[in-house]
């Protein structure tokens, strides 16, 4: 299920991407040939409508869009220097107009993020909780934020990320969800042992810890646990509040996602790249199928930062990529002549090896972490 869930993900944000190639073609007065669902062999001819043939095809990982004059050596209808004088080839429109076509997919990326995002605040997703919150949230959880190390948490095995369910000592049982109530029956236990009702990786377990004085460093008399804890549950926004916070957290995450990949794309061409902080195809449909599990919204928010990785990473001026033609359009634009196709060929099919590779590295590291 989750390899299914993974491919709807994927066939989804490229088709989403190659629409907005689609979208800025159409409207530049370039002919486009075909959209195509799913990549070559055909499967099926959809339709024919305004000169575009809709297709489906039998490899299910994508999808995409054929721009007459795009790639001149793949159209034998017309030579390269005749093409030039054809007013609906993509090489006949303005540098502007093509790098509006080989832009709108990055944006139409953006914005799909966005959209995925604004609708995951809509239906609502777990996030920490503020004291006003509580009131109207739903399937609220204390949540373990933080362990500090040496402490009774430490030492009975608590972890970042489990939920204290229930706890309960030699006299009553505390059944809450607020930080400041779970304290102060910690703290009213004086050094007595109290059991914990934990759910670490989806399993229930007991674990008993001791509270001890001196953890706390601005109340040293206090008893605890040495755990920071915080309140999880789901608020859904309403439409215009999730307009609003869309924008500000799409936003937080492009800037994020953007010095993140710089990062890593010059570790990779100064030899320093640590690839195990990256996830390939393996890695990212382990996170989907994650997210997936845990509710529709969460799987809208993974959808939205896959999105957005894969518009900034098609910016980056590597040929084979979007952004690698952006370069050669912006080249063209200062030597007013095209690049020659034997050239551009080369260099695309350079910058289409060293992808492949990344790919295999990073996959390979997936498989490692899961066989290790």
């Amino acid at each position: 299920m989750s390899i299914f869930i993974f491919i709807v993900v994927i066939v989804s944000l490229i088709v989403v991407h190659e629409f907005g190639h689609f979208v800025a073609a159409k409207l530049s007065g370039m002919r486009v040939d075909e959209f195509g669902l799913g990549y070559p062999p055909r499967a099926v001819t959809i339709a024919k409508v305004g000169g575009t043939t809709y297709t489906l095809n039998w490899l299910p990982f994508g999808g995409f869009v054929k721009i007459y004059g795009e790639d001149s050596s793949t159209d034998s209808t017309c030579s390269p220097q005749a093409e030039l004088w054809m007013p609906n080839s993509f090489s006949s429109k303005t540098r502007f107009a093509q790098a509006m076509v080989l832009v709108a997919g990055i944006a139409m990326n953006l914005f799909f993020a966005y959209v995925l995002i604004a609708s995951a605040l809509i239906i609502g997703t777990p996030r920490a909780l503020g004291e006003n919150e509580l009131a109207t949230a739903r399937s609220t959880e204390l949540m373990v934020a933080s362990v500090l190390p040496n402490t009774p948490a430490a030492l009975a095995g608590l972890l970042p990320g489990d939920f204290i369910i229930s706890a309960k000592d030699a006299v009553e049982q505390w059944n809450a969800v607020d930080p400041q109530s779970f304290s102060a029956f910690i703290n009213a236990n004086r050094g007595n042992a109290v059991t914990l009702n934990v759910k670490h990786d989806g399993h229930l377990v007991s674990i008993m810890a001791t509270p001890k004085e001196g953890i706390v460093a601005t109340d040293p008399f206090r008893f605890a646990l040495g755990v920071e804890v915080a309140t999880v549950g789901v608020v859904p926004l309403s439409l215009g509040e999730a307009i609003t916070e869309g924008a500000s957290l799409t936003w937080g995450a492009i800037q994020l996602t953007a010095i993140g990949l710089l990062h890593f794309f010059y570790s990779v061409f100064t030899l320093s790249a640590n690839f195990s902080q990256v996830a390939g195809p393996i890695g990212i449909a382990g996170v989907v199928g994650s997210a997936s599990a845990q509710g529709f919204g969460n799987l809208l928010s993974i959808m939205a930062i896959i999105s957005i990785n894969l518009a900034l990473i098609n910016l980056i001026p590597i040929p084979a990529l979007d952004g690698g033609r952006l370069l050669f359009v912006g080249i063209e634009s200062v030597i007013r002549r095209p690049i020659k196709p034997s050239i551009a060929h080369a260099i695309n099919a350079i910058g289409f090896v060293f992808l492949i590779l990344l790919m295999l590295v990073v996959t390979a590291h997936d498989i490692f972490k899961i066989v290790g």
